[in-house]
């Protein structure tokens, strides 16, 4: 694998919905990301296999706070570190853009992306009941405050 990363253009949002898809009960449209993409307070990363998208984080930034939207790693290529290096390459990324805080939501089923957050400082600050509307379940908030 030749794992590189860079900012999403509008463009990538066809490969991004196809990760996406396979990734997610609900996914987000291809109109979604071109959007997010295009949209000058977030920031969207790609995780790529030579051209390849195989991945993807993203957040939007509000002064020095973000909020994590996304983080998906094609089936595939799951159990390689690629999360790992992607939400380190993202954090890197929005520090340099004076965030200082990260908060996101999680499925408590989830327990490889809570893993890959308590690894980066996330720790849970509370529940949203029935937060998933595919089954309804709640969500942990999670938030890293010493960026």
């Amino acid at each position: 694998m030749n794992l590189t990363f860079r900012e999403m253009k509008p463009e990538d949002a066809d490969a991004v919905e196809a990760v996406e898809q396979a990734c997610f009960a609900i996914p987000w449209s291809r109109e979604s990301f071109w959007k997010e993409a295009a949209n000058e307070n977030t920031c969207y990363l790609l995780a790529l296999d030579g051209e390849q998208v195989i991945g993807y984080a993203g957040c939007w930034i509000s002064f020095e706070e973000a909020q994590i939207t996304n983080i998906a790693i094609a089936p595939d290529y799951r159990g390689q570190k690629v999360g790992t290096r992607l939400m380190a390459e993202l954090i890197r990324l929005v520090k340099e853009r004076g965030v200082t805080a990260m908060t996101l939501e999680v499925r408590p089923s989830n327990a490889p992306a809570r893993a890959l957050y308590a690894h980066y400082g996330f720790r849970e600050a509370g529940v949203r009941k029935k937060y998933y509307h595919d089954n309804g379940e709640d969500a942990i908030i999670m938030w890293n405050t010493k960026l």
